[in-house]
């Protein structure tokens, strides 16, 4: 069978030996009535590992960010979400469709969105407007390429955010993608927003799930609202079980992703057709430009299809992202292909 170098996304990532040999024998019991304590280890862990009060478990983490601003917010309210913010443009308008509230997208440089702008779109609510109560910010920022949010940045946000009484929610998807950029501790990050969402299934590559962290009555309430909107599962310490090793043992190994992002956007760049600055190139997310007089994207992405490389066409372009699945010689071949190709 030839060879497949998949660097579609770092959902694609497939679980190691050692988390199958978990799942299947992970101790089980039934999650909705609360008695499963693979999950129940699983939450514990999640909320120590963010210095939060208690976690919860979600298949996706989609329906941890539902369930957040469902939980902070009430109907016709507003919440301040960046431009191009994953919550924003990629999770099928759950803000609306869910939590019936408004989402107002705001500017930013690569995902910090300016405090004072923040300040400036806040709203005290009249028969005309809905009242500001949460703000959602991104870490690390996909769709501008895994560029890590500022500290500083966040920072000044949450300062804004107590100065006018809001919650502030992290859709922290690859928050730990962030940190091993950054050197900034998770912990950092999470103690100063509300609450926490974080991917299992991308870049720690466990099979299923996504973690929401934050105060106990959030959690509580948050536990209701997974179950209505239907993600209350069974014997899922199958799933969990996978979710420890990834919590525990995989943030480790994230620093490889980001060296090969690094070396392919810098073989790259320069090419024809190719739009790309290698030195924003943080993480292991690749988003460059592309326009060539030969090839359309869609051309471009089914030549290197072709040759077994896969990627994504992406509103900024084409999207590659590095992950375990993907090694050195993945990326050589990646290499080879664009300069076949162009």
């Amino acid at each position: 069978m030839n060879r497949i170098s998949d660097f579609r996304s770092d959902t694609v990532t497939r679980p190691t030996p050692k988390m199958r040999q978990a799942m299947a024998e992970a101790v089980v019991g039934d999650d909705v009535l609360g008695d499963d304590p693979t999950v129940l280890k699983l939450e514990a862990l999640a909320a120590e590992t963010m210095g939060k009060e208690a976690g919860l478990y979600c298949p996706s983490g989609t329906m941890g960010n539902s369930i957040a601003v469902k939980a902070w917010t009430q109907e016709l309210q507003e919440v301040i979400v960046e431009a191009r913010s994953h919550i924003y443009n990629l999770e099928s308008t759950h803000m609306t469709f869910i939590s019936r509230v408004t989402p107002r997208p705001l500017p930013s440089s690569r995902g910090a969105m300016d405090p004072e702008v923040i300040e400036a779109n806040i709203k005290i609510p009249n028969v005309h407007t809905p009242k500001t109560t949460l703000v959602c910010v991104e870490n690390t920022h996909n769709n501008h390429s895994g560029a890590v949010l500022p500290l500083d940045n966040l920072k000044a946000v949450r300062r804004i955010a107590d100065t006018f009484n809001l919650k502030l929610h992290m859709d922290g998807a690859r928050i730990f993608n962030a940190s091993t950029a950054s050197g900034v501790p998770v912990k950092e990050y999470a103690k100063l927003v509300d609450s926490v969402m974080f991917c299992l299934s991308k870049g720690l590559a466990a099979p299923v799930g996504s973690m929401l962290v934050g105060p106990k009555d959030f959690i509580e309430y948050g536990r209701r609202l997974r179950k209505a909107l239907g993600g209350g599962m069974r014997q899922v310490g199958v799933l969990a079980a996978p979710g420890i090793i990834a919590l525990t043992e995989m943030p480790a190994r994230l620093k490889d992703d980001h060296h090969r992002a690094k070396t392919l956007a810098k073989a790259i760049a320069g090419m024809p057709g190719v739009s790309l600055d290698p030195d924003r190139i943080e993480t292991n997310i690749i988003i460059f430009g592309f326009s060539h007089p030969k090839y359309s994207v869609a051309r471009f992405l089914s030549e290197l299809s072709d040759r077994g490389i896969l990627a994504l066409a992406t509103a900024g372009g084409i999207r590659f992202v590095t992950h375990k699945d993907v090694d050195d010689e993945d990326v050589e071949r990646a290499v080879a292909a664009f300069k076949e190709i162009l």
